[in-house]
């Protein structure tokens, strides 16, 4: 199985790297392939004095942590997905969030979910009938019940 991984949901593994989140990208790289744009690394650098406060954790301990997580996903750049991608996901996220745009773009260039936990961005995409994402307790239970490439 792909899946192309949100922001948040890094942010979340960062956070609490002991939680379900972290769980399943430590220890889910063999039945999983989880993908990224490039992107996301400029944005966990973006939030990284909010990333320490909220989490406690020094900067070196966050970087630690970052890496543990991060190591799991393939990051690719932007410049790999096609135009049609980019406008496509433009077109479905320009009301709703357009820091979603090269996560959407990716699901559409790979075929594959996006896992998000934004729960806006669902809603906006659900209502235009673009249904590729996946939760975390979806992914979850999916992965307990055997769900594997």
């Amino acid at each position: 199985m792909r899946l192309i991984v949100g922001a948040n949901i890094v942010f979340s593994a960062i956070l609490n790297s002991n939680g379900r989140i972290g769980d399943i990208l430590i220890n889910s790289g063999k039945r999983i392939d989880f993908i990224a744009p490039d992107f996301l690394r400029q944005e966990i650098f973006e939030h990284y004095t909010r990333l320490s406060k909220i989490s406690g954790l020094t900067f070196e301990k966050l970087r630690e942590t970052e890496f543990q997580i991060c190591s799991s996903i393939t990051f690719i750049s932007e410049e790999q997905i096609k135009k049609s991608a980019w406008l496509f996901a433009h077109n479905l996220v320009h009301d709703v969030d357009l820091k979603d745009t090269p996560y959407v773009a990716f699901a559409k260039h790979f075929k594959c979910k996006l896992w998000s936990g934004d729960k806006k961005l669902m809603k906006g995409l659900s209502k235009k009938k673009f249904l590729d994402f996946i939760t975390t307790d979806e992914l979850y239970e999916l992965l307990e019940n055997g769900g594997s490439k």
